[in-house]
């Protein structure tokens, strides 16, 4: 039986221009010679998940982890290279992308939502459901700039995990927020891998949960990928290389 693919990259290059950092009065008199400088982040790698994989992706920081998560969701655009998700729906699960700080909580539930593909009707039918979900009954209509960081995390992850889709991209939230909340969101990710038409990618620094959840690990090394494969090889390999630094 032939595998079909939820994601394929290939030969995906992705790099910032930064401005040469300068002082206020170098930026001022120099402005005219100041030169962009270019980073390399993702340099040149292929890959492919299949449909119900759960893929996690390791590698220290400035590795190219994240960089390649937010290229899968559209949100950064390669330099060159290939991305093709065969017409599944994605979502990005990452703390800091997506909300409109001045709207409400239920304001960017909504405005979430629809740039995931739902209706109005659709939303509205899982409000509820993600307001009790996130614990933020008191709060749901204040700005979300006035939350906490586990209050902001706690919402991101409800619209996720209660608004399902094809695809989740998944940027280390499990590591945020109070204990009972990430128990609760551990456990709610548990349920939702256990879909086997649902694919998943998820980036963090928490060996144990990418041992518990994944089924493939990929890790990534100054934007190259240096393994692919079962997550107990793949995570041990890691760790002695880590051990070694």
């Amino acid at each position: 039986m032939e595998e079909k693919y939820a994601i394929e990259v290939k030969d995906l290059v992705i790099s910032y221009r930064n401005l040469k950092k300068l002082n206020l009065k170098e930026t001022f008199f120099k402005w005219k010679r100041t030169k962009a400088e270019t980073f390399v982040a993702v340099k040149g790698i292929s890959f492919r998940v299949r449909e119900g994989e759960i893929l996690g992706i390791i590698g220290k920081n400035g590795s190219g982890k994240s960089t390649t998560l937010n290229a899968l969701a559209g949100i950064f655009s390669p330099d060159s290279g290939t991305i093709d998700l065969h017409g599944h729906s994605i979502s990005l699960l990452s703390i800091g992308v997506g909300f409109q700080k001045e709207m409400t909580g239920r304001e960017n539930i909504m405005l979430s939502g629809m740039l995931l593909g739902f209706s109005e009707n659709e939303i509205k039918e899982k409000e509820q459901k993600i307001i009790d979900f996130a614990g933020l009954e008191n709060f749901i209509d204040m700005p979300v700039r006035t939350y906490s960081s586990g209050m902001y995390s706690k919402l991101a992850f409800s619209i996720t995990a209660i608004l399902e889709t094809d695809i989740m991209l998944i940027d280390e939230v499990l590591s945020v927020g109070d204990q009972r909340f990430k128990k609760k969101s551990f456990r709610k990710m548990k349920k939702l891998i256990s879909d086997e038409s649902r694919t998943v990618v998820i980036v963090s620094h928490n060996l144990n949960t990418l041992r518990e959840l994944c089924n493939t690990v990929l890790w990534m090394d100054d934007g190259e990928i240096k393994m692919k494969g079962d997550p107990e090889t793949v995570l041990d390999a890691y760790e002695a290389y880590m051990e070694e630094e």
